[in-house]
């Protein structure tokens, strides 16, 4: 496994961010765009803050960046700032929202951060007008989906090491642990490979397989259990997110073919991936491939009761997704999780998740398939990003 952590996303493509973001701006006659304690925050300025009822922020202007914060935390927002920009700040006694239109003015035109919280739009409409606040969420979104070769790096690394994480997991299951203990033990193994938590972690046995997200128990492993285990980690804030599903034992031929079933979907998804075609034809592509082998059709069960897949960055779940109506072209540097799950309701469920980017010739595997459910992890060598495989727009 390639152990070499890339490089933090640098201040130089923060800026480049900044001045799209700022054409966009000029494109819509938008005075300023707020960003809250969001994804986004982090997205152009490096400021990473975990939000809270206390408003922390950065103001988008035409000409600079400023930072609203609440003044006992002026300290600790300065270490962060990577963009300079002036930090304004308000007691506990008074109101941000105050603060911001006497920044920037209550007759500007304000685009807001839709990530950001009801009450901080709430504490925006009491100092302007509705018309003067707009959803910058199009303007980010749009500049977000298509990732660098910096960010797609570090999701490589995330996902090179959540991958490990998933084949020591496997490596050292025994006869009635508990899904808890795996999960610890996942959540250990994470630590000590990218030096942070499990962002999220679903281990499940058994029935509780048939349920996407797991069940609510705690349940014991059995000879001839299926076992699901989706989880992930971040590095410099970029997400993995990868499901493997095999079976502790052996596996009944019902099983082997809905596994079978299951790596054709995923597959057939992966090959409609094609630069230009819509969002929704990949997962057409899978649906497709699943009520050729009995499955389906649309929704129903069993069969797929959710989308192909969604997209990924600083958000684990992040726009566009593989799903139906989501018209937007496929273009480079996008990434998706390809995981066209199959649910036999009440029974079990078959979940392969792995992630794709769109390069210049086609889609390209973060990490490969699972080979087989026998032999549900091989000995290949990861690879790194190489930037060839990009051009430009």
């Amino acid at each position: 496994m390639t152990t070499r952590r890339p490089p933090p996303i640098g201040v130089m493509e923060r800026k480049a961010r900044l001045a799209a973001l700022r054409a966009d701006m000029e494109k819509h006659k938008t005075d300023a765009v707020v960003l809250g304690a969001t994804s986004s925050l982090r997205y152009f300025t490096g400021v990473a803050w975990r939000p809270s009822e206390r408003f922390v922020g950065a103001i988008v202007s035409r000409e600079r960046v400023d930072y609203i914060a609440p003044r006992f935390e002026l300290d600790k927002v300065s270490s962060l700032v990577a963009i300079p920009g002036e930090i304004l700040t308000w007691q506990e006694e008074e109101s941000p929202y105050a603060l911001i239109a006497g920044h920037v003015g209550a007759n500007a035109t304000l685009g807001l951060d839709d990530q950001m919280a009801l009450f901080t739009y709430r504490g925006l409409r009491g100092e302007f007008a509705d018309e003067n606040l707009t959803d910058a969420g199009a303007m980010i979104n749009r500049l977000r989906r298509c990732k660098s070769p910096a960010e797609i790096a570090l999701m490589q690394h995330a996902k090179n090491i959540t991958l490990e994480v998933q084949r020591r997991a496997h490596a050292q299951l025994y006869p009635g642990q508990m899904a808890s203990e795996v999960m610890q033990l996942i959540d250990a193994e994470h630590r000590a490979l990218s030096g942070g938590p499990s962002t999220f972690c679903i281990v499940s046995f058994g029935e509780d397989t048939s349920l996407p997200h797991g069940g609510e128990g705690d349940r014991a492993l059995r000879e001839g259990d299926v076992v699901l285990i989706d989880t992930g980690c971040a590095v410099g804030g970029y997400n993995s997110d990868i499901t493997r599903t095999y079976v502790f034992g052996e596996a009944s031929e019902e099983v082997r073919a809905v596994w079978t079933a299951e790596k054709e979907a995923q597959a057939a998804a992966f090959d409609a991936a094609q630069l230009g075609r819509a969002c929704s034809s990949v997962d057409d592509a899978a649906r497709a491939s699943l009520v050729a082998n009995g499955f389906g059709p649309d929704y129903d069960l069993p069969g797929l009761p959710h989308r192909t897949g969604h997209g990924i960055g600083l958000d684990i779940h992040e726009a566009p997704n593989l799903v139906r109506g989501d018209a937007t072209p496929l273009d480079i540097g996008m990434c998706f999780s390809n995981e066209p799950m199959i649910v036999v309701p009440g029974r079990f469920g078959v979940r392969l998740e792995d992630h794709f980017f769109m390069t210049a010739s086609g889609p390209r595997w973060f990490t490969e398939p699972s080979p087989s459910l026998d032999a549900p992890f091989d000995d290949a060598e990861f690879f790194d990003v190489d930037e060839a495989v990009f051009s430009s727009h």
